[in-house]
């Protein structure tokens, strides 16, 4: 059993579905478990539809659907022979799916509707790759995701009930792959990333480019041989080539060490990938979809190369809160305590912290909805001085590092190291 996962860029076009399904093919000697992301930018599109949904702007919701499905369609109606094929057919009604959606009154809750309009995206592109696959003689079944990754109603960033989960994959997966092992053919099911549904049947997601998690966590139920994600890059580098102007190819670190670049925001891998592959010793590669042939990185239990590479991790659109109490007490765990409390209530996670006595600093990723809601809550308690448009610079094994490209014409305004770890908040010079 192997899981296989592509990404939005890998499936992104007509010629990337088709470069897929042949990278497919090679590997149809053995079962393949298939999870897919939403083709291209759509997760951000579907993002943007969900704020004007909420926000009630009908016109430029009925644009940007348009958009979506004309893009879609489009796709699809190239992989088609006939013009008038079941896919096409498929999608018109998926589509009019969510146009219902749209025209519903939205709730108070908006993660609820996120997700309700936001999952429609990787049903779109599994629809399609499953279609393909069949009209190149691979036969294989699509398994809706809320049905098997069962998890709580913690929409946008739903935790995994994994004793539910396993029920559901061996209620309807494994009789699906073990139907197959007297036959030529090895069995390929392919479900979405990125969602799950909780137990009363509500779609619910894994939390942004949660579809690297959703190949573990089956890869973990189904005990893999090994999970290989395909990306546009060849493999995790040690910088954002966006960023960096030179990167290297790290071809071989340890569950841990990934563990730790993927926390501090490596984009490459999903930072809850690594724990449930690391628990079976399931193998991770990251390989690039341009070059199938090439090895790539592999993640496993070998530490031996971990420190022999710095890496830059580059995270942009920083907040800087810098708390203190109102009657400039001392910043004591009672005030730790509560100021913890209001950032978990608000599901906003830390990227770098730092107290004195009378002040704690604060750095984390800026949400439109979130970021003020917070704010407000602590200025109830606290003074709040607040930064905003910042940059947070993570470097892993930093005396091997060259800084002068990432800090060139930046300021620093909060330090913080480890003896493996550098992190700079900084700002751009005026």
């Amino acid at each position: 059993m192997h899981v296989f996962k592509f990404g939005g860029a890998s499936i992104k076009s007509a010629k990337e579905v088709k470069n897929a399904t042949a990278i497919i093919s090679v590997h149809k000697d053995r079962p393949l478990m298939i999870v897919v992301s939403a083709m291209g930018k759509t997760t951000n599109a579907l993002e943007q539809l969900t704020e004007y949904f909420f926000q009630g702007k009908k016109d430029s919701s009925i644009i940007l659907f348009n958009e979506i499905k004309r893009y879609h369609i489009e796709i699809a109606m190239e992989l088609c022979d006939d013009k008038n094929c079941e896919l096409v057919t498929s999608l018109e009604q998926k589509f009019s799916l969510l146009e219902n959606v749209l025209n519903d009154t939205p709730g108070n809750n908006y993660d609820f509707e996120y997700d309700r309009i936001v999952s429609f995206g990787e049903e779109l592109s599994a629809m399609i790759i499953g279609y393909y696959l069949n009209e190149s003689s691979i036969p294989n079944r699509w398994f809706n995701a809320k049905d098997i990754i069962i998890t709580d109603a913690r929409y946008r960033d739903a935790n995994v009930y994994w004793d539910k989960t396993f029920e559901a994959v061996e209620n309807l997966l494994l009789p699906f792959f073990n139907s197959h092992t007297k036959e030529a053919l090895h069995p390929i099911a392919i479900t979405q990333g990125f969602i799950g549904g909780t137990i009363t049947g509500y779609v619910t997601t894994l939390g942004r480019e949660g579809s690297d998690y959703t190949a573990a966590v089956l890869a973990y139920v189904l005990n893999a041989y090994e999970v290989c994600i395909w990306k546009d890059v060849p493999g995790l580098l040690n910088a954002d080539p966006k960023i960096a102007e030179q990167t290297n190819l790290l071809p071989n670190i340890s569950y841990q060490e990934a563990i730790e670049l993927a926390y501090y925001g490596a984009k490459v891998i999903h930072p809850k990938t690594l724990k449930p592959l690391l628990n079976k010793n399931i193998p991770l590669r990251v390989k690039s979809f341009y070059d199938p042939d090439e090895e790539g990185t592999l993640i496993n239990d070998n530490k031996k190369l971990d420190k022999l590479t710095p890496s830059y991790i580059f995270k942009s659109n920083q907040v800087m809160l810098s708390i203190s109490p109102k009657d400039f007490s001392f910043i004591a765990e009672k005030n730790l305590s509560i100021i913890f409390s209001e950032f978990a209530k608000h599901n906003i996670r830390i990227n770098m912290m730092q107290n004195s006595a009378i002040s704690f600093s604060v750095c984390f990723d800026f949400d439109k909805i979130k970021t003020p809601s917070l704010i407000n809550d602590l200025e109830r308690i606290f003074r709040v001085e607040s930064l905003y448009d910042k940059e947070l610079l993570t470097i892993r094994h930093y005396r091997n590092a060259n800084l002068h490209p990432f800090i060139k014409n930046r300021k620093v305004i909060l330090e913080q190291k480890t003896c493996d770890t550098l992190q700079l908040l900084v700002k751009k010079q005026e």
